[in-house]
């Protein structure tokens, strides 16, 4: 049996627009040690396989972390495939608050060396030594106090479209850049009551831990991320905390949570929060475009990118992701 992808993306493409059926996406992330990660990988790339599963995950030693698109038939089947291995049993899931059943196009598991790209050095701090794991509840209370500290801990381009209102949002590209700016930033206030978050939770945990490391004494996490706080918010009726997208690691790039566009167009500087790549793959930069700018600059994120495209087509060969996406930080 054939353990990976063999089609080309404008194949998926039609495949996926060919579906009659609904489909849901949903993320999930645990630490728990796997000794063998390359069996653990084709055992569960067969099984998912099998249910029509797309999706991109990542295996270590250390876990997993996975999001993934699951026909709305095969969700049962799915759920059961998850109990019936003892390191996926019980898996808190994340479903997904905006879904246009497109979120992925194929399945991709990958053995890596860490679930999340961090860049931090696990053999000088206890990456078990966690903060506090807040419900979105109790973090939606707390983050509208006025003797509390609330941090973003994504990357720049993911703040950039949506936030909690009083957030410190690092203006970095990379999670170490990240975690390091954040002791810098708070090295006066480490008796403070520090709230974390981020899109899905992973990424709060070795936050969390490297803070704690460094001296920080009362350091919670939002348990679920900005996706389960969505979720839980939208069905208790209560008014977001966090405002306009959340950005997600998949081809949806983003799941809107309120109305407002915080963003702006990086052409024309229109209110705008949508993220696409630039349309001339030697370059494949995020960006953001409106719908306006897009139609004239045929998707490119500069005059130089829509010259290079008009001047020499045939050479716009299909790019991979961008290295921020292959991270794939929830």
């Amino acid at each position: 049996m054939i353990l990976h992808n063999r089609l080309g993306r404008e194949q998926l493409i039609v495949r996926i627009n060919s579906e009659t059926f609904k489909r849901k996406t949903v993320s999930f992330y645990r630490y728990i040690r796997i000794s063998d990660p390359q069996l653990f990988r084709d055992e569960l790339y067969m099984a998912l396989e099998s249910l029509g599963c797309y999706g991109r995950i990542y295996v270590a030693h250390e876990g997993i972390n996975a999001q993934m698109s699951i026909p709305e038939h095969h969700v049962d089947e799915f759920l059961n495939l998850l109990d019936s291995r003892s390191e996926l049993k019980n898996m808190p899931l994340k479903w997904a608050v905006e879904d246009d059943r497109k979120s992925f196009l194929k399945l991709k598991i990958k053995v890596r060396r860490k679930i999340v790209a961090d860049g931090l050095e696990d053999e000088v701090f206890d990456g078990t030594d966690v903060g506090t794991h807040l419900s979105p509840v109790e973090f939606h209370e707390l983050s509208a106090s006025d003797d509390v500290i609330v941090v973003d801990m994504r990357n720049n381009y993911e703040s950039e479209v949506g936030y909690f209102k009083n957030a410190i949002r690092p203006d970095v590209f990379t999670f170490r850049d990240e975690v390091e700016m954040v002791v810098a930033q708070l090295q006066d206030q480490k008796d403070k009551k520090i709230l974390l978050y981020c899109t899905g939770g992973v990424r709060c945990e070795k936050a969390s831990a490297w803070m704690r490391h460094h001296g920080f004494s009362d350091v919670n996490q939002l348990h679920g991320g900005v996706i389960a706080y969505a979720q839980t918010i939208k069905q208790l009726a209560l008014e977001s905390g966090f405002i306009g997208k959340n950005f997600v690691f998949d081809e949806r790039l983003g799941e809107r949570i309120t109305s407002d566009i915080v963003s702006k167009c990086h052409t024309c500087g229109a209110p705008c929060d949508n993220h696409i790549n630039c349309t001339w793959n030697a370059c494949h930069k995020l960006f953001i475009q409106c719908d306006s700018c897009q139609s004239a600059m045929n998707g490119c994120c500069s005059e130089n990118c829509q010259h290079e495209l008009s001047m020499y087509p045939e050479n716009n060969f299909p790019a991979k992701k961008m290295a921020m996406a292959s991270a794939c930080s929830v």
